[in-house]
């Protein structure tokens, strides 16, 4: 959403995902990864904090919500529900600029 500060996330989306419970079964685990994969862009390591659901999705493996599954669902709800805080540089400090020159 874009306000007067600058932009911002959605609180009924933030609820949404917030609320979201614990994934049941692999129908779930693919609608949530669904949803977060439509962000995954703004998600650094989206593939390696996902990878305990995704293996999940395998064939012939059996559902079994782990502890490394839990942890991974949290994370990841954790990192689409809040938004970076961005400062102002010190330009008495040395800057460090990473570029991804990739596209």
């Amino acid at each position: 959403m874009l306000t007067a500060e600058g932009v911002v996330v959605d609180p009924a989306k933030i609820e949404a995902v917030t609320e979201w419970q614990q994934l049941k079964n692999i129908t779930d685990i693919r609608s949530f990864l669904g949803l977060a994969g439509y962000y995954r862009r703004f998600i650094e390591n989206f593939s390696k904090i996902a990878k305990p659901m995704t293996k999940q999705l395998e064939n012939g493996v059996p559902f079994v919500w782990s502890e490394k599954c839990e942890a991974s669902f949290q994370e990841l709800k954790s990192k689409l529900t809040t938004t970076p805080v961005l400062t102002l540089s010190n330009i008495r400090k040395d800057i460090v600029v990473y570029c991804d020159a990739s596209r």
